[in-house]
């Protein structure tokens, strides 16, 4: 039997490399289909999927984790639970589906999709598809099996490409993303069913549903307070302004989500598993937090300043000439999201990795508190009125998490921000070197070379500083023995 790092570690190399998969794909498929669809498809798509993710909180009741985390008792104890969560994720979906099937037409009205019930309802199949099938998933995760489903997980992102594009192109509708979706979760369910070792049988025990609830109850606390801060304002968007500005709000900030989680999705993982390793030596334990923060600000601070500096090129390449409404936006969101990733995001693995989501439900509640007034307010005003308070409103979720570092895990915020500022310092001295360059010509042929001499002049501008040139010297060691190693195994394969 493979001993339990020998594990771990092939099951991150089948997540990073699905990771990897998934992020490359990902913008490449919104830039086609950006072209094909109008934004107001997409707001239409947005409020239908702000249902979906809901109903699936309830459905899932935070069983997954509970099959992952729980020390069972035997095999026919993990058998019994497996089977009691089974039936009851299926029998929840499909009475949830049900009721959003009567109220359709009314819940159409209440996200601002009026006469789009009949939509809703198709689309909703979804959510006993994703209970169907999301037991499996628990159980290869449980046993470390990630390979499986990279597999499964490269054919569901092969149906943008097979499917959800050519029938784009066939009827340049909302439905393309409908029936894409579809598509993608019915090849989840009967995929991860066939693959799997388990399989449902007639069994179903109170006791045990009683028992994986009150594991799971706040996971599923956590789950509501996260799909709150990430769609509440959607909902708010839907209900005074058109799907046009639902389209344009969620694709610019959700294009923006996917580019950045090129570093960060296959980044926070590490953390918290060697944050988890080290959660009782409080001193290695900052040490690392501090010392990935360094590391992971060099690639993201740049990152997410050069997107607002190069807003309308990126969105000119990645979205097209009829997003013209989301240049700001996206400029700003990425802006954002350099300090919201560096000085919030990363306190959220910090409380799990000590075994306190409840911080974690904390910071988002008051965050919430903030946020939704606030754009229920700016919305009645104009489009920009709103993105512009949601943005500034993201500060007050940093805030929030600096209080909860410093009063109840007793680290200190202030040494976050002097971790990263020489990062920060040079992006910025970089951003001033983009808005001159960009001055000199609107050329497209310029603009690729002026991104170029920028991030040129960033590293140049970080090697001033001893920690940050000793990282970057170090890296690219690195880097050049791999090369040199790859080219003397090639020439030795000759």
């Amino acid at each position: 039997m493979p001993s339990l790092n020998a594990k771990i570690v092939n099951a991150t190399k089948w997540s990073g490399l699905t990771e990897i998969a998934v992020r490359l794909v990902l913008p490449f498929t919104n830039m086609v289909l950006a072209r094909l669809l109008t934004p107001e498809a997409f707001g239409i798509v947005a409020t239908i999927t702000m249902i979906i993710l809901f109903s699936e909180i309830f459905t899932d009741a935070g069983f997954q984790k509970y099959l992952i985390q729980h020390e069972f008792i035997d095999d026919e104890d993990r058998e019994q639970s497996t089977t009691v969560a089974f039936w009851s994720n299926l029998f929840m979906s499909l009475f949830i589906w049900a009721i959003i099937a009567i109220f359709s037409d009314r819940l159409a009205i209440l996200v601002g999709n009026p006469g789009f019930g009949e939509v809703i309802t198709i689309a909703c199949v979804s959510i006993p598809l994703a209970a169907f099938s999301s037991i499996q998933m628990a159980l290869y995760k449980r046993d470390f099996d990630f390979k499986t489903l990279f597999k499964v997980r490269m054919v569901s992102v092969a149906v943008p490409l097979l499917v959800t594009i050519p029938l784009a192109i066939w009827l340049r509708s909302f439905w393309a993303l409908v029936i894409g979706t579809i598509v993608r979760d019915t090849l989840n369910a009967v995929l991860l069913t066939a693959l799997s070792r388990w399989k449902p049988r007639l069994f179903y025990s109170w006791k045990k549903l009683h028992e994986m609830f009150s594991f799971s109850i706040w996971s599923m606390v956590e789950a509501i307070t996260i799909w709150m801060t990430g769609y509440v304002d959607i909902f708010i968007v839907g209900i005074y302004l058109s799907m046009y500005y639902v389209g344009i709000y969620k694709t610019a900030m959700g294009t923006v989500g996917q580019i950045m989680n090129l570093v960060t999705a296959s980044t926070t993982p590490v953390l918290f598993a060697a944050l988890s390793r080290v959660q009782n030596d409080r001193k290695e334990f900052e040490n690392i937090f501090y010392r990935f923060m360094k590391v992971v600000g060099i690639v993201v601070i740049p990152f997410g300043i050069g997107l607002f500096s190069y807003r309308q090129l990126a969105v000119d390449i990645l979205l097209g000439d009829q997003w013209g409404d989301a240049i700001e936006l996206f400029g700003l969101w990425a802006l954002s999201n350099v300090v919201v990733i560096m000085l919030c995001h990363y306190c959220s693995e910090v409380y799990r990795s000590l075994g306190k989501p409840i911080y974690s439900v904390l910071s988002q509640v008051l965050y919430m508190l903030v946020m939704i007034p606030t754009v229920w307010v700016a919305v009645k005003y104009d489009f920009r009125s709103l993105y512009l308070s949601k943005v500034v409103v993201r500060f007050f979720g940093v805030f929030f998490n600096f209080g909860i570092m410093y009063f109840l895990v007793k680290m200190s915020p202030m040494k976050m921000v002097f971790t990263i500022a020489p990062s920060l310092l040079c992006a910025i001295a970089m951003a001033v070197v983009a808005y001159f360059l960009q001055m000199i010509s609107t050329n497209i042929l310029w603009r690729f070379t002026s991104i170029v001499i920028c991030a040129a002049f960033y590293f140049a501008f970080l090697l001033i500083f001893p920690a940050e040139r000793k990282i970057c010297l170090n890296y690219g060691q690195k880097l050049l023995l791999k090369a040199k190693s790859s080219i003397r195994r090639k020439r030795q394969a000759q």
